[in-house]
């Protein structure tokens, strides 16, 4: 688990993920989901580098979620993240993906943190850039990819980690 100021943030577990995708309707981030699901079952020994990680507030309100694309064999790993729409514009997006950057880095293998964004989605490009990201000048599926390297991290504003298997304790 990691906790910020407001936040806290912890790979979901697999009832979770399975509810996640069986509620969701939009069809694509259906798809989303069930890939983290398989990734994490594919490969238990790395579930928080798969798995959907919830966003909540300290009072326990789901604000969002975010997650890691798989860790390669390279050091980079990539971030996904998403806020609901009643809680955007509040600084959450951002104290997230600073938090898990920071928790992220504690594993000596990685070496970057990539992301991507669709060109018109400005707000998520302030909060890669408020986190420290730079555009890469690489396209992906979505759009523009930025970069967070190790030796370019901001510092931490991190108050608290804990295991995926502490916070299955907590659930």
């Amino acid at each position: 688990m990691i906790e910020t100021e407001r936040l806290r943030i912890y790979p979901a577990s697999e009832n979770q993920m399975q509810t996640t995708i069986s509620a969701e309707a939009d069809e694509e981030m259906k798809k989303a989901y069930t890939e983290m699901l398989e990734g994490c079952l594919n490969h238990p020994d790395q579930w928080d580098w798969y798995a959907m990680w919830m966003i909540e507030l300290k009072d326990g309100t789901h604000i969002g979620d975010l997650c890691f694309k798989g860790l390669e064999s390279n050091g980079t790993a990539e971030i996904g993240y998403g806020i609901l729409e009643a809680f955007q514009r509040k600084g959450f997006a951002a104290e997230a993906v600073k938090a898990a950057v920071e928790w992220a880095f504690r594993d000596p293998k990685v070496t970057a943190i990539e992301a991507e964004t669709e060109p018109e989605n400005k707000a998520s490009q302030r909060v890669l850039e408020k986190c420290g990201f730079v555009p890469n000048g690489e396209t992906g599926k979505e759009g523009p990819r930025f970069s967070l390297k190790r030796s370019n991290q901001k510092p931490a504003h991190l108050i608290r980690s804990a295991s995926v298997e502490d916070t299955a304790r907590l659930l």
